[in-house]
Formats: C-alpha cells, sequence, structure tokens
C-alpha cells in the first residue's frame, strides 16, 4: 500500500511545487513506483513534469467532481520516472463545485482508494493557501512534508501552519501526522538561515530532515524545460540534495509497518 505524501505550505515561494516534482522523481530513480498529483490550478508541477497543462484529455479536475477514476486520469510523465495526475486551470471550477458535493472534504481520497496499492509513494502538490483543495489533499494523506525556507517570515508562517494540520486531523484526518520539515533555498553563509535553522531544529528534533536543499542554480532552471534537476544536470548540488532526501524518506519508509519490499538504492549520501 503506498504511503501518501502531501507536499504543503500557505506560504507560497518556498520550493513547495520544486520538492514536489524533484522528489517524485528521485524516489522514482530509487526503482519506487512514484505518483505525482499536481493539486495546484496553477499546474506548475505538470509543466515541471514535461506535460503541457493546456492540451490535457483528463485532470485531477476530473476525479475530484467524479467523472473519471484515478486510474483513467492519470499521464505518464515519461522523462520523470513516475506517473503524474495532472492539473490546470480547470481545478479553479472544481473548488466551486466541490461545494455542492457529498464528502467534498474526502473526494481525492476516496478516488484514490482504488489506486493506492499501485505504488510504493504517492506526492500531492498541494497549493499554497488553506482552500478545499488543500483540504482534499491534507485529507488523503498519510502525513505531510513541510518545505520551509530558513528566514523569520517562514518561522511565522510555519506555525500557523502546524496550527492548520492541528484543526485537519481534529475534524477531518486524525491520522494525519507530520512526516518532516525540508530546509530549502538553504544559504549557509547566512547567520539568520544558520540561526532559523537552529531554532527548527531544537523544536522539532528528528522531523526536521537532515538533508538541506540549496539555492541552486540548475534547480532553479529545470521546470522550464520541462524536467526534474535530476535529469536536467544529475551532478548539480540540488539533484543531489533531492536524492539524499528521497535517501532519508525511503529510511523512514523502509522501517515502518507500511513498507511492502525491499529498500531502494540509496544513490547519494546524507547532505548538510
Amino acid at each position: 500500500m503506498g504511503k501518501v505524501l502531501a507536499i504543503a505550505n500557505q506560504k507560497g515561494g518556498v520550493g513547495k511545487t520544486t520538492t514536489s516534482v524533484n522528489l517524485a522523481a528521485s524516489l522514482a530513480a530509487t526503482q519506487r513506483k512514484v505518483l505525482l498529483i499536481d493539486l495546484d490550478p496553477q499546474g506548475n508541477a505538470t509543466m515541471g513534469s514535461g506535460v503541457d497543462k493546456s492540451d490535457l484529455q483528463v485532470s485531477v479536475y476530473d476525479v475530484l467532481v467524479g467523472d473519471k477514476t484515478v486510474v483513467e486520469s492519470i499521464v505518464e510523465a515519461k522523462a520523470c520516472g513516475y506517473d503524474l495526475l495532472a492539473s490546470n486551470i480547470d481545478l479553479t471550477a472544481a473548488e466551486i463545485e466541490l461545494m455542492d458535493l457529498d464528502r467534498r472534504e474526502y473526494r481525492l481520497r476516496d478516488g484514490l482508494s482504488g489506486a493506492k496499492e499501485n505504488y510504493d509513494f504517492i506526492i500531492i502538490d498541494c497549493p499554497p493557501s488553506l482552500s478545499l483543495l488543500t483540504i482534499n489533499g491534507l485529507a488523503a494523506a498519510d502525513s505531510v512534508v513541510i518545505p520551509m525556507q530558513c528566514e523569520y517570515y517562514a518561522l511565522e508562517g510555519l506555525s500557523a501552519l502546524i496550527d492548520t494540520i492541528t484543526r485537519i486531523i481534529e475534524k477531518v484526518n486524525p491520522t494525519l501526522e507530520i512526516e518532516g520539515i525540508v530546509r530549502t533555498m538553504y544559504d549557509a553563509r547566512n547567520s539568520l538561515t544558520r540561526d532559523v535553522s537552529k531554532q527548527l531544529v531544537d523544536h522539532f528534533g528528528d522531523k526536521v530532515y537532515r538533508t538541506v536543499i540549496p539555492r541552486n542554480v540548475r534547480l532553479a532552471e529545470a521546470p522550464s524545460y520541462g524536467l526534474p534537476v535530476l535529469y536536467y544536470d544529475k551532478q548539480s548540488r540540488g539533484a543531489k540534495a533531492y536524492l539524499a532526501l528521497a535517501g532519508e524518506i525511503n529510511r523512514r519508509y523502509d522501517s515502518s509497518p507500511m513498507a511492502q519490499q525491499e529498500p531502494g538504492a540509496d544513490e547519494t549520501g546524507e547532505q548538510q
């Protein structure tokens, strides 16, 4: 049974979609079967996976409104190594339509029920807001991965996000957990970055991944080519960092009761 990870942060610009796409590709590169779900109407994860969002025949919209099953709606992101449940601007309409549907918070969860067994990991790229789409993502997830920059405002936003997750646990998904916090756009030369990083580790302990994702030009360039950084420049610091993050997540998964198979090969060591 696949583990469902929601990549979520209410604050925009923290590397959420970058983490979703590159983590999905890196997990797939370790011989895991991966499905990436783009739950953001902007469709950035779809474009970053090399799929034209303006040319979709089916999308996550069709799953949410009940027109198609997940299996019927999946497209193959051939250059990335994973399957994709794509998104485009149609998803904005879905949010309005969901208001009148039964089990509106659980539409994605219900849709995934017949597909989870086909994957080791299902990664959900949530929108940067507490919308009904995000609630669907968190309702469907086993746990949340939180990408965040090590800066003051991000630290403040993290507190609000933790409160949101707590409310989701109380009202929607009682088994939801925080899987981990990944530090993105990390610049060790910056004293504020180091200070905030230390505060995170002091407060959240081993919930903070050892791997940090550095500021990296190749990581920023890769989406414009419709590729994860692993297939744009495998030797870049960004590619190595996301492979290391995938290694950490694999090890946690393999030590959990959910694990169904032998661990995938970890292609790189953890990066501090």
